[in-house]
C-alpha cells in the first residue's frame, strides 16, 4: 500500500502535479468565484516559475549531492552494493538493456571492482509489475556488467526490493548470510543522503561512493558568470523543473521514511 500511495505524491507535493491541481480549481471556480480562480492560477504560475528556475533547482540539488563528495582515496570493502533505478529493460523495440541517466552507478561499480575495492558486486532492485514489466533491475544491471567483462561469479543479485528501505533490509540479509560487514554503497549522488541514512539505520557499515552528479562546480559558477547568464537562469526551463522535482522527491522521501521509523 505504501508503494502505491508514494506514487500519488507528485499530485500533491511536486510542482507540476500541484500546479495542475491549482489550474483545475481555477477551471471550476472561473465563473462562480473569479477571485479564487485568479488566486489558483497565480499560485500555479508561481510554483512553475520558481521550480523551473536554474537558481532554485541547481542549489536545491547541490544541497543533497554535495553532502557526500567523492573520497580522495576510496577504501577497500567486502562488497560493492549498487541500488536499482539505472536501467531500462530490453523490451521491444529496444534491442538490449539500456542505461538511463542514473546508469553511471553501474559503470562506476564496475570501475570499483576492477580497482579491486571489493571482490563482489551486490545488485539490489526489483521491478514494479505495473511499470512496464520485464526482468528485475538487478538482472538488468547484471546483464550490463557481464557485457563489459565483469565475471558472473562476482555478481550477486537481490531482485525483490521495490524501494530504498527494502534495498537496505534485503541487502542486510545477504550480507549477514555471507558474513560481510563493510560495503561500498553506490547510487546517484542526489539519492545518497537518504540511502545512507536508511542503510546506517539497519546497522550496516557503509561507505558512500556516489555517482551521477547532476550539479558540478562549473554549473554553479555558470549561474552568475555574467549578467546575461544570471538573467537567463531565472527563466523557466523543463530540465530545471526536473532537477527541482528530483531533489524535492528526496526531501519528501526522507520525511516520509522518518515518519515511518525507517531512518
Amino acid at each position: 500500500m505504501f508503494l502505491y500511495l508514494s506514487k500519488l505524491l507528485p499530485l500533491f507535493f511536486y510542482p507540476l502535479g500541484l500546479a495542475c491541481l491549482c489550474l483545475l480549481v481555477a477551471l471550476f471556480m472561473l465563473w462562480k468565484r473569479p477571485r479564487t480562480a485568479a488566486g489558483a492560477i497565480a499560485l500555479a504560475l508561481i510554483l512553475l516559475l520558481s521550480s523551473s528556475s536554474g537558481w532554485v533547482s541547481r542549489l536545491l540539488v547541490q544541497s543533497l549531492e554535495w553532502q557526500n563528495l567523492p573520497l580522495a582515496e576510496i577504501p577497500t570493502a567486502e562488497a560493492i552494493v549498487v541500488l536499482g533505478g539505472a536501467t531500462k529493460s530490453a523490451l521491444p523495440p529496444r534491442p538490449f538493456v539500456d542505461l538511463n541517466e542514473a546508469g553511471d552507478r553501474v559503470i562506476y561499480a564496475a570501475q570499483l571492482y576492477r580497482q579491486k575495492k571489493a571482490p563482489i558486486i551486490i545488485l539490489s532492485g526489483g521491478r514494479i509489475d505495473w511499470k512496464g514489466g520485464g526482468p528485475s533491475e538487478a538482472a538488468d544491471m547484471a546483464t550490463i556488467l557481464t557485457s563489459i567483462g565483469i565475471p558472473k561469479e562476482a555478481i550477486v543479485q537481490e531482485p525483490d526490493s521495490l524501494n530504498t528501505y527494502q534495498n537496505a533490509v534485503n541487502v542486510k540479509k545477504l550480507l549477514k548470510s555471507r558474513g560481510i560487514r563493510r560495503v561500498l554503497l553506490v547510487t546517484s549522488a542526489i539519492h545518497m543522503p537518504r540511502s545512507l541514512l536508511i542503510f546506517k539505520h539497519q546497522g550496516i557499515d557503509v561507505i558512500p561512493t556516489p555517482a551521477d552528479f547532476l550539479i558540478s562546480q562549473g554549473e554553479l559558477q555558470e549561474l552568475s558568470s555574467t549578467p546575461k547568464a544570471a538573467l537567463l537562469n531565472i527563466l523557466p526551463d523543463a530540465n530545471n523543473l526536473h532537477l527541482f522535482t528530483s531533489a524535492l522527491k528526496e526531501y519528501v522521501g526522507i520525511l516520509a521514511y522518518r515518519l515511518r521509523g525507517w531512518l
